[in-house]
Protein backbone atom coordinates (compact mmCIF):
# COMPACT_ATOMS: atom_id res chain seq x y z
CA UNK A 1 0.00 0.00 0.00
CA UNK A 2 1.33 3.42 -0.91
CA UNK A 3 2.38 5.72 1.89
CA UNK A 4 -0.05 8.55 1.01
CA UNK A 5 -2.99 6.12 1.04
CA UNK A 6 -2.00 4.85 4.47
CA UNK A 7 -1.72 8.42 5.79
CA UNK A 8 -5.10 9.33 4.27
CA UNK A 9 -6.77 6.32 5.92
CA UNK A 10 -5.25 7.18 9.30
CA UNK A 11 -6.26 10.84 8.94
CA UNK A 12 -9.83 9.84 8.12
CA UNK A 13 -9.93 7.51 11.12
CA UNK A 14 -8.61 10.21 13.43
CA UNK A 15 -11.14 12.73 12.11
CA UNK A 16 -14.07 10.35 12.63
CA UNK A 17 -12.98 9.44 16.15
CA UNK A 18 -12.34 13.06 17.15
CA UNK A 19 -15.59 14.45 15.74
CA UNK A 20 -17.90 11.40 15.66
CA UNK A 21 -18.62 12.51 12.12
CA UNK A 22 -20.27 10.65 9.28
CA UNK A 23 -18.55 9.38 6.15
CA UNK A 24 -20.07 12.29 4.22
CA UNK A 25 -18.82 14.90 6.71
CA UNK A 26 -15.38 13.31 6.81
CA UNK A 27 -15.14 13.25 3.01
CA UNK A 28 -16.06 16.90 2.82
CA UNK A 29 -13.53 17.88 5.50
CA UNK A 30 -10.70 15.87 3.91
CA UNK A 31 -11.69 16.90 0.36
CA UNK A 32 -11.99 13.36 -0.99
CA UNK A 33 -14.96 11.33 -2.18
CA UNK A 34 -17.31 9.41 0.09
CA UNK A 35 -16.30 6.22 -1.69
CA UNK A 36 -12.63 6.87 -0.93
CA UNK A 37 -13.32 7.47 2.76
CA UNK A 38 -15.52 4.39 2.96
CA UNK A 39 -12.89 2.20 1.27
CA UNK A 40 -10.11 3.64 3.45
CA UNK A 41 -12.02 2.91 6.64
CA UNK A 42 -13.58 -0.45 5.85
CA UNK A 43 -10.95 -2.14 3.67
CA UNK A 44 -7.58 -0.47 4.20
CA UNK A 45 -7.64 0.57 7.85
CA UNK A 46 -8.14 -2.99 9.22
CA UNK A 47 -4.92 -4.00 7.44
CA UNK A 48 -3.04 -0.98 8.82
CA UNK A 49 -4.32 -0.90 12.41
CA UNK A 50 -7.01 -3.44 13.43
CA UNK A 51 -7.61 -1.87 16.86
CA UNK A 52 -8.17 1.60 15.39
CA UNK A 53 -10.41 0.06 12.74
CA UNK A 54 -12.55 -1.49 15.47
CA UNK A 55 -13.04 1.89 17.17
CA UNK A 56 -13.92 3.54 13.88
CA UNK A 57 -16.37 0.72 13.06
CA UNK A 58 -18.17 1.41 16.36
CA UNK A 59 -18.63 5.08 15.43
CA UNK A 60 -19.80 4.16 11.93
CA UNK A 61 -22.32 1.67 13.29
CA UNK A 62 -23.67 4.28 15.72
CA UNK A 63 -24.02 6.74 12.84
CA UNK A 64 -25.82 4.13 10.78
CA UNK A 65 -28.22 3.41 13.64
CA UNK A 66 -29.02 7.15 13.92
CA UNK A 67 -29.29 7.86 10.18
CA UNK A 68 -33.08 7.52 10.07
CA UNK A 69 -33.36 10.19 12.76
CA UNK A 70 -31.12 12.62 10.83
CA UNK A 71 -33.08 11.96 7.65
CA UNK A 72 -36.41 12.61 9.35
CA UNK A 73 -35.08 15.83 10.87
CA UNK A 74 -33.89 17.04 7.47
CA UNK A 75 -37.29 16.36 5.95
CA UNK A 76 -39.04 18.16 8.81
CA UNK A 77 -36.84 21.23 8.32
CA UNK A 78 -37.45 21.18 4.57
CA UNK A 79 -41.24 21.21 4.98
CA UNK A 80 -41.01 23.86 7.68
CA UNK A 81 -39.03 26.07 5.28
CA UNK A 82 -41.47 25.45 2.43
CA UNK A 83 -44.49 26.31 4.60
CA UNK A 84 -42.94 29.54 5.87
CA UNK A 85 -42.27 30.90 2.36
Amino acid sequence: MKDYIMKRALNAAAYILDNHSTIRETAKALKVSKTTVHEDLTERLPKIDPQLASKVRDVLMANKAESHIRGGEATRLLYRRLNND
